[in-house]
């Protein structure tokens, strides 16, 4: 089993924000490599964003909302179990 760290958990949902960008919508795969394991998000999310403090300037993600998700870490070729949660990414990151 690959457990995830915090730190990875952190990558992904970096990568996750850059491809959502100013979106309320996202789906679609980020993939990501961290040390020798390939990670791959694949999802689709709905994305909550607070009121902008000034009109022009982007609003922040206030949640995520996950409708659904798979996480896949492959090393050497092989698909290896992990224990990603979303839940857990989220409570991290935001």
């Amino acid at each position: 089993m690959y457990t995830i760290s915090s730190k990875l958990y952190l990558e992904v949902f970096e990568s996750l924000m850059a491809q959502i960008a100013t979106k309320g919508f996202f789906s679609g795969r980020v993939d990501l490599t961290y040390g020798d394991t390939f990670c791959s998000l694949v999802c689709t999310v709905v994305v909550h964003r607070g009121k902008a403090e000034v009109d022009s300037s982007p609003r922040a993600v206030d949640r995520i909302v996950p409708v659904w998700w798979e996480f896949h870490t492959t090393e050497g070729g092989e698909e290896i179990m992990n224990d990603f949660s979303f839940r857990k990414m989220l409570a991290i990151a935001l």
